[in-house]
């Protein structure tokens, strides 16, 4: 090759020519209209709702009253010109201002319902826009009072409460844990739209307007439900001082619980607030939880109780060694009582078989939830009544759930109308906790009579606050749980 042509391709080597390429044009923007919208955290708008036909039904309503200004009597025709339940009223009248002047104008209330109809599209947005605090998009414990002392107040079931002041605060911080239990699936202490949308609490309310009697609606407002906790909390709360310590709540079904139990359970692992982290007593609203937990461990809430329990690592997972802790005091207990204790081995097999976890060397949340009986695996390890009475009951339990008929009571409405029918019969007998009581009473006033102390009158409400430092949702949920959004 001449020295021309080697310049030439040396030259083309270091100098590289440029490709010219097409240049392609950036495609149009996505129109949004190609992409519905599919989430609506305050429910999918209707458009068959006529707002201004609501409205005039509400303004004739209120033409109806003085100076058209409506009391809180009058709210219950309110809420039904709002096309809203009857005890929706308190909520109504509380969201339009009327506390603070007894009563609420045309104009006042039109506003704020047109305002709520505008950005509220189903019952669970309305509601909760009701009852939260500006600024909130949830529900606080505190935020329930107003509502549940109007259901107090005016419902025929609790007339005979009206004598008795003092057991409203009692009454409606029962209803509001059972609220939180069932609804507040995320154990945040806040209720959410979607928490409110998945459960049954708003058709509940739906139904106080249409059940006279209250003891019927045992999922929330029963009173004999109610009447069955403050007892046992009472037999508990030797002092009265409206707290309970793990010497106390060991007494509980005479001592059926584990020592390294209560321990848990005192160690604020389900606990809210400080006050048993610093004073090692839990509260009343605490004791709710905890009696219908140990009462029914079939629900999803009280799965996760004892689950975090017993998770002593928090790691989400009960390991073989966390199952063998539990086990050893249900080994003394039953050596002390003269029964022989199975082999840990041999138990932890029959467990096994028993929940069938997904992992091997591991028990996990879901794998709980996924077995029905859920109660025998937790009492086997830290209820030793419960342990033997299932032992015993093995046998036969199969035979009485095929002969039982209807709909099938949970555990824990068992044990509240057993419980319940108890407490009467030894009332009605003239045997009350207290001496000096006249056995004449009506099962009612005896009921009064023997919770009222001077202690009593002592302001009872007490909201926890969130779960102490503990972040108890970080187990994994299920695929039936939702975190709320």
């Amino acid at each position: 090759m001449c020295c021309a042509s080697r310049f030439h391709l040396r030259s083309y080597l270091c100098f590289p020519v440029k490709v010219q390429t097409k240049k392609e044009e950036p495609l149009p923007p996505a129109s949004s209209e190609s992409i519905p919208a599919f989430y609506f955290p305050r429910g999918r708008p209707r458009d068959t709702v006529n707002v201004d036909a609501v409205i005039a039904k509400i303004e004739r309503t209120f033409a109806q009253f003085p100076h058209e200004r409506a009391t809180m009597e009058d709210m219950g025709r309110v809420a039904k010109a709002c096309g809203c339940p009857l005890y929706w009223k308190g909520p109504l009248f509380y969201s339009a201002g009327g506390e603070r002047t007894g009563s609420v104008s045309a104009h006042k209330f039109v506003a704020m319902w047109r305002k709520t109809l505008q950005n509220c599209h189903d019952d669970a947005a309305k509601f909760v826009h009701l009852l939260m605090n500006p600024g909130c998009n949830y529900l606080v414990q505190e935020d329930f009072v107003p509502f549940l002392q109007d259901v107090v107040n005016t419902h025929p079931g609790l007339a005979f409460l009206k004598e008795a002041s003092e057991f409203h605060s009692r009454y409606i911080t029962t209803v509001i844990q059972r609220i939180f239990y069932t609804v507040n699936r995320s154990w945040s202490g806040r209720i959410t739209c979607a928490e409110l949308r998945r459960s049954t609490f708003l058709q509940n309310v739906a139904l106080l307007e249409e059940e006279a009697d209250i003891n019927q609606l045992t999922e929330y407002f029963s009173y004999e439900h109610f009447y069955v906790i403050y007892c046992k909390f009472w037999e508990l709360d030797t002092d009265h001082d409206l707290l309970i310590d793990s010497q106390d709540l060991a007494r509980h079904n005479d001592h059926a619980l584990s020592t390294k139990m209560i321990e848990r359970i005192f160690s604020g692992a389900v606990t809210r607030g400080r006050k048993v982290q610093k004073e090692g007593k839990i509260s009343y609203a605490d004791f709710v939880w905890f009696l219908i937990s140990e009462e029914d461990k079939k629900t999803p809430t009280s799965i996760e109780y004892w689950f975090r329990c017993m998770d002593l690592d928090g790691d989400g997972a009960l390991s073989m060694f966390e199952l063998e802790y539990f086990y050893e005091e249900q080994c003394r207990r039953l050596d002390s009582m003269a029964i022989e204790a199975l082999p840990f081995e041999d138990c932890l097999c029959q467990m096994l078989d028993l929940v069938k976890p997904q992992s091997e060397g591991k028990i996990t949340l879901h794998d709980l939830k996924s077995c029905k009986l859920a109660n025998v695996f937790f009492d086997t390890f830290f209820n030793i009544e419960k342990y033997l009475d299932h032992e015993q009951k093995e046998q036969v339990s199969l035979l009485r759930e095929s002969e039982s008929e209807g709909p099938e009571l949970s555990d824990w409405e068992k044990y509240a109308a057993e419980e319940y029918d108890i407490l009467v019969a030894e009332e009605a007998a003239g045997e009350p906790w207290e001496d000096g009581y006249e056995a004449e009473l009506s099962p009612v006033d005896q009921k009064l009579s023997v919770l009222r102390s001077p202690l009593a009158q002592r302001p009872f409400f007490e909201a926890p606050s969130a779960l102490g430092t503990v972040d108890l949702y970080e187990y994994a949920c299920d695929d039936a749980d939702v975190q709320p959004s």
